[in-house]
């Protein structure tokens, strides 16, 4: 949505007789107009509020998942360090005991 500039109206001259119900009436129909154009604006405005609420509201449940995804990934990650170093501890001391002497 871009906004419009909206250019103000010049007073073209008017008659010295020119009947001041009729101005008034004038007047009246382009604040109405101008009424009825604001009140489009504020629906529209409130449509776009509405599309980005839920186009937040779906950003954030995709980063929970993304998160509980990160979460097991963790998970799995620490399961997998904890036998690397076992199996690294289990191969020391397999290595310690052939260089000790009379190993084996």
């Amino acid at each position: 949505m871009s906004a419009e500039v909206i250019p103000f109206p010049f007073r073209s001259a008017l008659p010295e007789a020119e009947d001041g119900q009729a101005r008034l009436q004038r007047a009246l129909t382009g604040l109405e107009r101008a009424l009825a154009e604001q009140r489009a604006a504020i629906v529209e405005w409130r449509a776009s509020l509405s599309a980005l609420q839920q186009s937040v509201q779906g950003v954030g449940h995709g980063l929970q998942r993304y998160r509980g995804s990160l979460d097991r990934l963790h998970g799995e990650v620490a399961a997998v360090n904890g036998h690397a170093v076992q199996l690294e501890q289990w191969a020391d001391s397999v290595l310690i005991a052939d260089a000790a002497p009379g190993g084996e």
